[in-house]
């Protein structure tokens, strides 16, 4: 007779899974309220959902104390993995979305926030991506990818304008695509070690002397394109810029920032033991990657007509940017990603946000798309303070002192250098001056250009509530004074990664 199998609830370390089921508890709550009593204001769900973000913050905050205390905690038979990097991603994730979510207040037009559904599945995909960072199991990154990902699609097509169907079904098909890529490539490294844990297949591999070669290669070359799918990288780009467009414009910020973050943190974890077992080809394809992510999407963005296509464009380039920390591999290459999106958070979501200052329900007949050049020209004279703002967030995309991003290049670009990589230091630096064209191209527009008015002499002026104003306020408090507090964020971020061993 097989004797019991006794497991207490210590051993589980059931704390380790608290700020992933507050934003659940929250989600469920937010849906049990509308079936009792349904109808409410969604001033009520806004101010839950911020509730439970808030919790969450906390509980994020707690377990980064108990991480620097006694390091590296596991939980839930080991599945679960609190370390800098997790902890980190998931200040992220939850700051940006508390940012995120009092857009929903900001007017009556953007239907899909009167719908309890949209926060209760914004917070549930809040949970699926806190559970990618806080976990090496491939399996649980797995549930977390696909998570978040329908909650998202969802999300998307809840927009309903004429390209957010369009934008959903494209968005949910290369999601698919991307699962069974990272379904195929864990299926792989199970076979050849045993294991679904990073850490463990790292340590049977480094034991067999990578002697299965042509299998590995087929296992990253498979992780390697559904990461791509997930950050928008060259060639697995594609879906990007439409699903952007689709998107409403404060949804396509967010999209640009939180997802990233989570896959860029599964992508550190996996790729980090293959860049430093010295596999040359894994070096060459990922530098092939990030330089042509960068270069190609700058070359894209300079060409485009609408401000948000070369926003997504933007951001496309930037991932790449941020890839390159993964490829360097060291300590500071990696807090410089985490300072890196840090600082682009607050500067790319207000850039989307701006653009729903000006949004019109019916575009007038000078306008090719929602948010062309020719909307925003003249802006100085129309809306001063919204296109200084603009124009704020656009020198910091493009890296200028003493502007958020700056630092943030500046860093990326030195840990280049010091890892040994000049002339990819040297290709970086360049793409942040082409990139600086069509930046100021924007700026040219709203400064130096006359308004544009329609056959009814109508001049479309920029308007905002409160609650938008108040989001685009702090990110552009974010974005200036954003030198003040490099060294204490720079700090806290070397603090977790350089603890958590990579």
């Amino acid at each position: 007779m097989l004797s019991p199998i006794n497991v207490s609830m210590e051993s589980l370390n059931l704390m380790t899974l608290a700020p992933m089921l507050i934003p659940v508890v929250g989600a469920l709550l937010i849906l049990v309220i509308d079936i009792i009593k349904g109808g409410l204001h969604k001033s009520l769900y806004v101010v839950l959902s911020l509730l439970f973000l808030a919790m969450d913050f906390v509980a994020v905050a707690d377990s980064s104390g108990v991480f620097m205390a006694n390091g590296t905690t596991l939980g839930l038979f080991d599945v679960m993995l609190i370390d800098g990097l997790a902890i980190l991603a998931q200040f992220i994730i939850v700051g940006a979305s508390m940012l995120f979510i009092p857009l929903a207040m900001t007017h009556k037009r953007f239907h899909e926030f009167s719908y309890p559904e949209f926060f209760a599945l914004f917070l549930f995909m809040i949970a699926g991506f806190q559970f990618m960072v806080a976990t090496d199991n491939l399996i649980l990154v797995f549930v977390g990818l696909e998570t978040s990902s329908l909650a998202l699609y969802t999300l998307i097509a809840m927009h309903n304008r004429d390209k957010s169907f369009e934008a959903a079904v494209k968005y949910f098909t290369m999601g698919a695509l991307a699962a069974g890529f990272f379904s195929f490539g864990a299926m792989v490294f199970y076979a050849l070690t045993g294991s679904v844990e990073i850490n463990k297949i790292a340590l049977v591999l480094a034991a067999n002397g990578y002697a299965d070669m042509g299998f590995v290669l087929i296992g990253v070359a498979f992780f390697l394109a559904a990461f791509g799918f997930k950050l928008s990288l060259i060639p697995f780009h594609t879906w990007a810029p439409d699903v952007y467009e689709g998107s409403s414009a404060a949804m396509a910020g967010y999209m640009s920032i939180v997802p990233k973050i989570a896959a860029f943190v599964v992508a550190m974890r996996f790729f980090e033991f293959l860049v430093h077992s010295g596999i040359v080809w894994l070096d060459v394809v990922l530098y092939i990657v990030v330089v042509i992510t960068m270069t190609a999407s700058n070359m894209w963005a300079l060409v485009q007509t609408d401000v948000k296509r070369m926003l997504a464009y933007s951001s496309i380039s930037h991932a790449g940017f941020v890839m390159a920390a993964i490829l360097i591999g060291t300590t500071q290459a990696n807090a410089a990603l985490f300072l890196y999106w840090i600082l682009f958070s607050f500067t790319n979501l207000g850039s989307f946000s701006m653009l729903w200052v000006s949004r019109q329900k019916h575009l007038p007949d000078y306008q090719s798309s929602d948010h062309s050049y020719n909307k925003f020209a003249g802006m100085i004279k129309t809306a001063p303070i919204a296109s200084v703002i603009m124009a704020l967030f656009m020198l910091s995309l493009a890296g200028l002192p003493p502007f958020a991003l700056f630092w943030g290049k500046l860093y990326m670009i030195s840990s280049a250098v010091t890892g040994g990589y000049t002339i990819l230091a040297l290709i970086m630096a360049l793409n942040s001056a082409i990139a600086g064209y069509y930046y100021l191209k924007l700026i040219v527009y709203m400064f130096m250009k006359e308004p544009v008015q329609g056959n009814d002499g109508h001049v479309y002026v920029a308007n905002a509530t409160l609650a938008l104003k108040t989001i685009i306020g702090i990110a552009a408090i974010g974005t200036i004074f954003a030198f003040v507090a490099i060294n204490p964020i720079l700090e806290f971020v070397t603090a977790f990664v350089y603890n958590s061993g990579y």
